[in-house]
């Protein structure tokens, strides 16, 4: 990867702004807060300030919470700790992201690792973009997690919207986009593929 153009625009208040693409359009990038990174991926993907809202985040994971056959088995610390989010932090999972595309007209696909990004058509022109979760240490492995990751191509470059970079960074050309998922898919990462649903 090659680092991002400089940023043109103004952060916004919750640490969002648009640099430039280098084919014209600004390249719109959230920036990560708490464990609100599916929210952050969301809106990079769509690229859209505030396309998906954590409210929305927030209704769509009660609304699944009420349809789990589970829920009896719920304990205390079920209302922090809910099985589609943390009520506090945030930190969605796929349920979610799934269900706020698919109210967007979007279809996920859950990519096969065993293929190989290389079988990901990267021109298809019903791809929207690629969500990756990735997993995470930090603090010298005392804290582990996942984090969700978007991937798009926006005038014909393809960018790392990751909301932990300071700015989005540009791949050289499609050959490292597709190096950097297998690297992403041989670590643990899973990748969703994000299509216009037809």
């Amino acid at each position: 990867m090659e680092p991002g153009a400089k940023s043109e625009a103004k952060q916004g208040d919750a640490g969002s702004g648009a640099v430039g693409s280098g084919g014209g359009s600004p390249v719109y990038h959230e920036k990560q807060r708490l464990q609100f990174c599916l929210l952050h991926a969301l809106n990079n993907l769509m690229q859209e300030k505030e396309c998906f809202t954590r409210a929305e985040l927030d209704k769509i994971a009660g609304n699944l919470v009420l349809s789990d056959p589970n829920k009896d088995q719920w304990t205390p610390i079920s209302f922090i700790f809910r099985p589609h989010h943390n009520v506090i932090t945030g930190n969605y999972d796929v349920n979610v992201l799934i269900t706020a595309l698919e109210a967007r007209k979007k279809k996920v696909v859950w990519h096969d690792r065993r293929k190989g990004a290389s079988s990901i058509d990267l021109d298809a022109e019903v791809l929207v973009g690629l969500m990756i979760n990735v997993p995470f240490r930090r603090f010298r492995g005392l804290w582990t997690g996942r984090h969700w990751v978007a991937i798009r191509s926006i005038d014909g470059i393809w960018f790392n919207l990751d909301s932990d970079l300071s700015e989005p960074k540009k791949f050289k050309d499609k050959e490292n986009v597709i190096a950097f998922l297998d690297s992403v898919l041989s670590q643990g990462g899973e990748l969703m593929v994000v299509l216009q649903d037809e």
